[in-house]
């Protein structure tokens, strides 16, 4: 099992990343919250790691803190709810927001991120909420973590997209997200800007 790489961030782009550990390059799926808290490309990075084994691949899903891992493998656990959902969840807001919606009951603001309708966000709620009293508020706000340092891009406006599309999001619904922001953002605060504004509503 592999549960922690530190090594040289070699490329970005959303929502995988590679790492370089030691001359061997591990790819890694990633939430948008993770992302946006990477270094800047050629920086030594640290991440946790959940290591997903099927028949057909072995994939390594990557996450900048412990907290926001803990949470993807409660959400993988949750009956209808597997690692793409669990990222485009984790993507759509940090570990307090979502416990704060769970312990609140409030599946309207859950139903707002992209595979989740109202009987997964019930489930969610119900399967969800015994879990959550022995995490304390505080230790996720994983959009605080870290600053933004992407590398330049051809078009970070159209890298948003597609990775905005990646997270399950129709292409006319990803545009709408990313209209009206400023197109010389780099890729990786379009996301954020994006994702902040869906949950908003």
């Amino acid at each position: 099992m592999i549960g922690r790489l530190h090594g040289t961030l070699l490329e970005k782009h959303p929502p995988w990343i590679v790492i370089d550990v030691h001359g061997v390059g591990y790819e890694l799926e990633t939430s948008m919250t993770t992302l946006v808290s990477m270094p800047g490309v050629g920086e030594e990075v640290h991440v946790y790691t959940h290591l997903s084994v099927r028949e057909d691949a072995h994939l390594l899903y990557g996450f900048a803190r412990d907290e926001e891992r803990q949470l993807f493998r409660a959400l993988i656990r949750v009956n209808g709810v597997g690692p793409k959902l669990a990222l485009a969840i984790l993507s759509g807001m940090d570990t307090d927001a979502f416990i704060r919606c769970v312990m609140d009951g409030d599946s309207k603001a859950l139903t707002k991120l992209p595979g989740v309708g109202k009987k997964t966000a019930d489930r969610l709620i119900v399967e969800m909420r015994d879990r959550f009293p022995h995490w304390q508020e505080g230790q996720g706000s994983l959009l605080k973590a870290g600053t933004v340092a992407a590398r330049p891009s051809s078009d970070p406006h159209a890298d948003a997209e597609a990775a905005l599309v990646t997270l399950g999001y129709k292409p006319t619904e990803a545009s709408r997200m990313l209209s009206g922001l400023d197109k010389n953002l780099p890729t990786e605060a379009l996301i954020k800007a994006a994702l902040s504004r869906q949950l908003a509503g």
